[in-house]
């Protein structure tokens, strides 16, 4: 089997995680900001964003809300009460508005990938062995109740918002895992009857056992179910529960610790398109005449294993966001754990089947088509840039994200002669059970660089002050997300605050400048890893883009992703436009000449 070597020691160093459990007390509630704090910040974002009339507009209707004894002051109140009787006071929230209620699709929309390079899996000498260590971010410990969450765990469709199941918890813990190979889904278990952990041998000889049992037949691809429309699936998902084998079948997928899909070869055309098709594989599956039937998308943590050595990691994000993510597969990839397999006799792992009706039959052929005109409307391109990565802004005192940021907000200027709301990912995991906060773009720092780069009357030390004044301001905007002090979390906060209490939408949110301020036209995200990776999610607006990026010490690894359906977004454009500018931001930093 061309691709066993690699899957048996990727699920061997996974399971190994699984003993992670930590104290989480050393980690402190996350604060409610102050209320004026936040409305000065929304205000200052919208400078660069709006014209004057407008922006006097919205002051007044700011300083209305914010008004003493008003009605601001009292969400604010209200709010932190809240702090002071619950563990988080915004992630519940957070979880159930930005990902629950969201009837989307969840390929593309919302779920993330992560690929990884193609290796030669059969050099790998390395397992790991232990606990996740505590982590650290500028020497105050993190959350790590995220982590125990990740396995065991699945999204379940519900008629008007979803909800997450977690069975890791469970009296008696699921032992096992999902293998999916060719549209066939199979009960692995994992665990040897006197609760040891399989052997990477172990784990071999059942994957060659499901191998044997999973050539290509016609059997429908019943994961494609999961890629629809969340209302329609979970109609679908109700139909198909009727009938007590589906049931079963598909609970053992729910339970399971975590997924694995073993994909047939990616298509490679060249090695330049080669990055984003195989990036595009583990983020959709390729289609429905491809791998798309070997997802499960509603499943927490999903493993993508390809023949051809291509690999990565497919997650549902209700349960936790990238970073977490990121360091569970640094983790999985680091130590050895030699041992040898006991000699007992291993039961075969169990097929699951399915009863597939004409209801379900139909069901499958709407998600086929509706996944495929998805797929096809995706614009990917992925790119390792060669030139520099983080040490050279590192040299200039300049943080290497807050560079990139800048960069990003140029460019978007340079191909579309606009600037736009844009954001980034900031941890909360600071704080206990913190999910995310926004770090907003552009500032008025950036706006003024952005004017300046491309004006040949303005000189190359005046640009240079204008570029670090432009990237300490985003820095700063940083460090306050990273303190719990940023301003769209709590916004919302006081938003869903008036709607939990029956009162009328507070006007600051109806007002056209917020609806502007968060159609997020740049979606970006620093995902850093120890290994050559790339994350991929698509835009959260239908004209917009999304971008993530991976920074290492000499090159930095780019997904751009954008939506053909809007004739004005170019994700291929995009990316020549940002080698070009990452290129001219060198040279301004260093000149050759």
């Amino acid at each position: 089997m061309h691709n066993t070597d690699p899957v048996f020691k990727f699920c061997r160093n996974i399971l190994v995680s699984l003993k992670q459990e930590q104290c989480f007390s050393s980690v402190p509630p996350q604060p409610v900001p102050p209320l004026a704090q936040t409305l000065q910040g929304y205000l200052r974002a919208l400078e660069p964003l709006l014209p004057p009339e407008e922006l006097n507009h919205t002051r007044r209707m700011v300083q209305e809300f914010g008004r003493q004894g008003g009605l601001g002051a009292q969400l604010q109140e209200d709010l932190e009460r809240r702090a002071r009787h619950t563990k988080n006071w915004i992630s519940d929230w957070w979880v159930q508005w930005a990902y629950l209620e969201s009837r989307q699709p969840l390929p593309v929309h919302s779920n993330p990938a992560i690929s990884l390079p193609r290796r030669d899996y059969n050099d790998w000498r390395s397992q790991l062995v232990g606990q996740l260590p505590v982590e650290y971010m500028r020497g105050k410990p993190l959350c790590m109740e995220l982590y125990p969450l990740l396995f065991s765990s699945c999204r379940i469709p519900g008629p008007k918002h979803d909800y997450i199941a977690h069975y890791g918890r469970a009296r008696r813990s699921p032992t096992h895992i999902t293998v999916v190979r060719n549209y066939q889904f199979f009960q692995l278990e994992v665990y040897n009857s006197d609760g040891s952990r399989m052997t990477e041998s172990q784990i071999h000889s059942q994957l060659l056992r499901i191998r044997s049992q999973s050539w290509k037949t016609d059997k429908e691809p019943m994961g494609i179910l999961t890629s629809e429309h969340r209302h329609t699936w979970g109609q679908a998902y109700n139909r198909l529960l009727r009938d007590k084998l589906n049931k079963e079948s598909v609970r053992m997928i729910e339970t399971g610790l975590f997924s694995l899909c073993l994909d047939s070869p990616v298509m490679r055309i060249s090695d330049e398109k080669y990055a984003s098709r195989k990036a595009a594989q583990v983020l959709h599956g390729g289609g429905t005449f491809s791998n798309s039937g070997n997802r499960w998308f509603d499943k927490t943590l999903q493993f993508v294993v390809g023949e051809d050595g291509s690999w990565g990691l497919l997650y549902e994000q209700a349960t936790a966001e990238g970073p977490p993510i990121a360091t569970l597969l640094d983790h999985i990839l680091e130590k050895p754990d030699p041992k040898r397999a006991p000699l007992v006799p291993l039961p075969m792992p169990k097929k699951l089947y399915f009863n597939i009706d004409r209801e379900i039959k139909r069901d499958i052929e709407q998600a086929k088509q509706n996944l495929d005109i998805l797929i096809n409307d995706l614009d990917v391109n992925v790119f390792n840039f060669k030139k520099f990565g983080k040490e050279l802004p590192k040299r200039h005192n300049m943080s290497p994200n807050s560079f990139i940021q800048v960069a990003l907000q140029l460019v978007y200027y340079r191909v579309h002669n606009e600037v736009v709301p844009a954001c980034d990912i900031a941890s909360q995991r600071m704080f206990r059970g913190g999910r995310t906060e926004y770090i907003r773009s552009p500032t008025n720092q950036t706006l003024k660089f952005i004017l300046a780069f491309d004006d040949p009357s303005v000189s190359r030390e005046a640009k240079l002050q204008l570029f670090r004044e432009a990237v300490d301001a985003y820095t700063e905007l940083t460090t306050q997300a990273l303190n719990g002090q940023g301003i769209d979390r709590h916004l919302l906060g006081l938003k869903l605050q008036a709607i939990e209490q029956g009162l009328s939408i507070p006007k600051i949110f109806m007002d056209t400048a917020y609806g502007l301020a968060t159609h997020w036209k740049l979606r970006t995200g620093q995902v850093p890893a120890n290994t050559d990776s790339v994350m991929c999610f698509g835009p959260l607006v239908p004209d917009g883009y999304a971008a993530c990026y991976n920074p290492q010490a000499d090159h930095v690894h780019f997904s751009i992703i954008a939506f053909n359906c809007c004739e004005d977004t170019n994700a291929e454009r995009f990316a020549h436009t940002l080698k070009d500018t990452l290129c001219q931001l060198q040279e301004l930093l260093q000149p050759t000449v």
